[in-house]
């Protein structure tokens, strides 16, 4: 009995000729005679469509229907108000969880973990933040971002030795960085979260008011009562949710300036009196700066990076709360006396660099690179044609996520626009720095990258990449 698995043969299936077996005779091919031209007089009903004398074709090429206008009225082009009052209306029909893909992960902190083993899990499975889980209440207890581990370097320089500060690491609990929050006198980050059903535009405008900029989406269990914690919303998921599924961001054609967005340079005459950094309000720093001075500008701030300039005011670099992060990984607790540059030297060799861009450059733009590559924050520099009186190059002001979120959901914007400003170095503590490598749709990587090894490199590749600029815009592209 044969096999019920063994290969069906279709008909046209032959067995492989062998040297011995002549190859068939080629198939007879009949093609059809050549088709004769039908001259206009035998194709005349009084002909009775007689065959005439062929006619050759003409070589003359054939003529072309002039093209006619466009039927798109100019007037019917989306303005840069309708396109936000577009997307405002779009972000009101959806749900928080519709920004979410098919397949994520979530990575959650019981808050019973040792810091150190919490750091190592969290660079293990590529994020930067983590909601934290109280097993004995069954309850959302809060969230573990950057900010928090700043607050714990800062502590532990000031109050204890190496020797002490890495034994007591060892054994500090998540549980306890409240405690070490309350010495600093840093208020507690209140307990946010949003129902996965809520109105994406309502959960932005919670978004922006959480300490973290990053809002946990929370069910109920119906059976337990307990919560359910299905994912973290960040201002990137928003931004890039968008940016791919509104085609209506072509038509925001506004400068980033015009419509006030980041935070930019004070000149002269509006700067405080006295001795006032020539930068002011942006918090900068130079190659020869410490890293505790740094570090001292993102707890006191509320900030996640700062642009590392030279003596003529260029844009080297940029130093960001993830390097802090792996200094502490690998255990150089008190290794914040190294200046920049030697802390530039210990990145990974995949920094991706400084995303810029100018004043002049659109909103359109911004949402066509935030679809292409992940972001968090672009440097503004003075373009070719300079910036009140800034050379090309030259550091012009800072945009975070804050202030592109801040201005999207912003129902208020008027003709010249309205940012938030001083956002991006003042009071924001929002601006995740994350570094990823590919953006990953089917991955947590998506929201919170953290690609670095933390060795230090051993490439030949420069440490300073020099600044990606802003691309052109590319209408015709999906």
């Amino acid at each position: 009995m044969s096999s019920p698995f063994a290969p069906i043969l279709s008909p046209l299936s032959t067995s492989r000729p062998t040297a011995t077996s002549p190859l068939p005779p080629p198939p007879v091919i009949h093609r059809p005679a050549s088709p004769a031209y039908i001259t206009p007089s035998a194709s005349s009903p009084s002909s009775g469509l007689t065959s005439g004398k062929p006619r050759r074709p003409s070589n003359s090429q054939p003529r072309l229907r002039a093209r006619g206008h466009s039927s798109v009225d100019p007037s019917q082009i989306p303005t840069h108000e309708a396109g936000m009052t577009s997307i405002r209306q779009f972000l009101k029909g959806r749900s928080s969880y519709d920004v979410f893909p098919v397949s994520f992960r979530l990575i959650v902190l019981d808050n019973k973990l040792m810091v150190k083993k919490a750091l190592g899990v969290m660079w293990q499975n590529g994020v930067i933040s983590a909601p934290l889980w109280n097993s004995e209440t069954s309850r959302f207890d809060g969230m573990l971002t950057v900010s928090d581990i700043i607050h714990l370097i800062q502590y532990y320089y000031y109050t204890q030795t190496y020797e002490g500060a890495a034994t007591d690491v060892e054994h500090f609990r998540l549980e306890h960085v409240r405690d070490i929050e309350r010495e600093l006198h840093v208020p507690p980050p209140p307990l946010q979260s949003v129902h996965p059903l809520k109105p994406l535009f309502e959960a932005s405008r919670q978004l922006q008011q959480t300490h973290a900029r990053r809002l946990p989406l929370i069910d109920v269990d119906d059976q337990t009562g307990g919560d359910v914690v299905l994912s973290v919303l960040t201002q990137y998921r928003v931004l890039k949710f968008i940016a791919v599924n509104c085609p209506i961001t072509y038509s925001l054609t506004r400068s980033l300036r015009a419509c006030n967005i980041g935070t930019y340079v004070s000149s002269e005459d509006a700067r405080p009196p006295g001795p006032i950094s020539p930068y002011w309000p942006i918090a900068t720093a130079t190659l020869d700066t410490t890293v505790f001075d740094v570090v001292h500008m993102f707890s006191e701030r509320g900030i996640s990076a700062v642009p590392i300039v030279d003596e003529a005011g260029m844009v080297v670099n940029l130093y960001e709360t993830v390097d802090v992060i792996t200094l502490v990984r690998l255990g150089t607790y008190t290794s914040l006396d190294l200046t920049i540059a030697e802390a530039l030297m210990r990145r990974s060799a995949d920094f991706p660099g400084v995303v810029t861009c100018t004043p002049n450059d659109s909103l359109a733009n911004l949402f066509q690179l935030i679809r292409k590559r992940r972001l968090h924050r672009l440097v503004v520099v003075a373009g070719d044609e300079g910036y009140e009186g800034r050379r090309k190059g030259s550091l012009v002001g800072i945009i975070s996520l804050s202030d592109i979120m801040g201005y999207v959901i912003s129902e208020d914007v008027g003709a010249e626009g309205m940012g938030l400003g001083l956002s991006a170095q003042k009071g924001d503590k929002s601006q995740s720095t994350t570094w990823g490598a590919t953006l990953n749709e089917t991955s947590e990587a998506e929201a919170d990258a953290w690609s670095r090894d933390g060795a230090a490199s051993s490439s030949t590749t420069p440490p300073f990449p020099p600044p990606i600029p802003l691309p052109e815009i590319d209408a015709s592209q999906d």
